[in-house]
């Protein structure tokens, strides 16, 4: 009997395909005593053998999907495993105690990765700790003779099952193989639920308990445009959702019509409309989705994706392949945005209570200096080979961002007085994603070249609800007459500047939105790619003046977001 489940519909599609199950086994043992150790280290032999051929289709899957510097891990995988200390001891272990692999693969490994983390003053070797866990939990896998899920070994037609996915986990998602996911936990605006736009893989996020309701190799169907999976289905459910599929193709196709075109009103009021980014390989899908400009190249999935900080050279070369590719159209770049729910195992943050409202984005580039300084020079070195702005994240004061303005500004003369080739005129802005910035919008937009609302956050911030706990998700609530008032105070003070404001949000895609934001006058919309072409074909049916009365009438008139939403509905019937 087909089981449905329900969650958020967190990317447009149909897929249909078996489970795979991205969870973690139990990897529990107990220690034996073995009364044929020779037996015991032969076990240990094989399960190392295993585990080594692993690492070399992983290695190989790496290098194609992410590059050769990404599958360097694996390679240093590989050699502990080759590493006849380790090994002998684990086989000393065996023989002397005469218990059983597990148990001596376990204590010898906490020995070396206890000695690699008491190396305070070598980073390079605490980070071999890591690796050492990695390749012990591998070994145990096969000892133990349960199965390590890794995206990267997919060769089969799958819908992901997860609790949750990590942006490495969705970096490592082969579209020809993986159809859809569907996740435990998340918003629309999680990093899961981003990412599978960025992939164009239909998602659903926030279902509850989909990996306690599927199990491996089950019939799943995701409709990630109603937020719905099926389970198991009937022949006639299959086929249902096969049309449901087509029609949704047929729709793609007509909006593929609208790649070229502008993003123009009914009236005749011209948008741009931009792609959101996380590596220089996206920019492929924003041009293929019509995008007139990256709006939000989310430069912290450089260090994500990194084993150590990426080098200043590293940085340039991705930002001048994004620059390039984009022909001319502006990319905005924003400089490092770590902390919160992004974690650099190479760069302790403190334990915080609340991570979201602690030391993150631009408070660790003011206080790590060497950091930021060294991506400001590869934006500014890549700023020769196209049109490239820059944005700071987490402004929440003037201060704030004179200072970052400030450290900008050495770098790039430093770069002049040296003949370091760097654009005439880049554009300097920031992020609007703290209330407390909206409030002075006025006083900031005298120092900022523009704004670029980041609306995850700052209705995060607004409404006091973390946007990745589903039991709080019913506050994510973008068109609240709240929100509508921070945003529209943003865009009437850069204006009154000259400047001009985009959104980065997820908001900038949403169909709810787009009339209420084309009527409050901003400027550019930056949004997955894949939401592009609908927006364009949305936007054409648009006329500004009616849409400026449906903003005023939502931001002064409605007290509710479903009263908002009424409205939108009355106007854009």
């Amino acid at each position: 009997m087909t089981e449905k489940l329900k969650g958020i519909a967190a990317s447009d599609g149909i897929a249909a395909a078996k489970a795979y199950m991205l969870v973690q086994p139990d990897l529990s043992f107990s220690e034996t005593a073995v009364d044929d150790p020779e037996a015991e280290i032969k076990r240990l032999g094989k399960a190392v053998d295993e585990a080594k051929a692993e690492l070399k289709i992983i290695k190989e899957k790496a290098t194609a999907n992410l590059g050769a510097e990404e599958a360097e891990v694996f390679e240093a995988h590989l050699t502990i495993l080759s590493d006849p200390e380790l090994i002998g001891n684990i086989e000393k272990k065996i023989k002397e105690d005469k218990v059983n692999a597990e148990k001596a693969l376990k204590d010898v490994t906490d020995t070396f990765i206890a000695m690699f983390e008491g190396m305070t003053d070598n980073a390079y070797m605490q980070e071999r700790a890591g690796d050492i866990r990695d390749v012990t939990k591998r070994v145990l896998s096969h000892l133990l003779g349960v199965t390590l899920p890794n995206p990267a070994l997919i060769n089969d037609e799958v819908v992901i099952i997860a609790h949750d996915l990590t942006p490495s986990d969705t970096a490592q998602l082969d579209r020809k193989f993986v159809k859809g996911f569907i996740t435990d936990i998340g918003g629309r605006t999680s990093h899961s639920a981003i990412m599978s736009r960025t992939l164009e893989i239909p998602a659903i996020v926030g279902s509850g308990n989909a990996t306690a309701s599927i199990k491996e190799g089950q019939e799943v169907i995701v409709d990630g445009t109603a937020g719905i999976a099926l389970v198991d289905p009937s022949a006639s459910e299959l086929k249902e959702y096969q049309q449901k599929a087509t029609a949704f193709a047929k729709q793609k196709a007509e909006w593929k019509q609208l790649k070229d075109a502008k993003s123009v009103t009914a009236d005749g009021k011209q948008f741009i409309l931009g792609a959101n980014i996380g590596t220089p390989k996206d920019v492929e899908g924003a041009n293929d989705n019509g995008a007139e400009a990256v709006g939000l190249f989310r430069s912290e999935f450089l260090y994500m994706d990194s084993s150590e900080l990426p080098s200043e050279e590293d940085q340039f070369k991705a930002y001048k392949q994004a620059v390039e590719g984009l022909g001319g159209r502006q990319v905005v770049v924003r400089t490092m945005d770590i902390g919160g729910d992004k974690e650099l195992p190479y760069l302790p943050l403190p334990e915080e209570m609340n991570p979201f409202l602690g030391y993150r984005a631009i408070r660790i580039s003011l206080d790590k200096q060497d950091i930021f300084r060294t991506q400001l020079r590869a934006l500014l070195r890549a700023s020769h080979y196209g049109q490239l702005a820059i944005m700071f994240p987490m402004i929440a004061t003037v201060k704030e961002f004179k200072a970052a303005k400030a450290i900008y500004e050495e770098e790039r003369a430093k770069l002049i007085a040296a003949g370091t080739p760097v654009a005439d005129h880049i554009e300097v802005g920031m992020m609007m994603e703290i209330p407390a910035a909206a409030m002075i919008a006025d006083k900031l937009a005298k120092y900022s070249d523009f704004f670029s609302i980041g609306t995850n956050d700052l209705i995060q911030y607004s409404m006091a609800a973390d946007r990745g706990n589903e039991h709080v998700s019913y506050l994510y609530q973008p068109y609240n007459p709240s929100i509508l008032r921070l945003i529209k105070n943003i865009i009437d003070a850069s204006h009154a500047e000259g400047k001009w404001t985009g959104m980065c949000g997820e908001m900038a895609g949403d169909q709810v939105a787009v009339p209420i934001l084309t009527g409050l006058g901003l400027d550019e919309f930056s949004m997955s790619a894949t939401s592009i072409l609908k927006t364009r074909s949305l936007m054409k049916k648009l006329d500004t003046t009616k849409m400026s009365e449906l903003a005023q009438k939502a931001v002064t008139e409605c007290e509710t977001t479903e009263e908002v939403v009424a409205l939108v509905k009355e106007y854009t019937k």
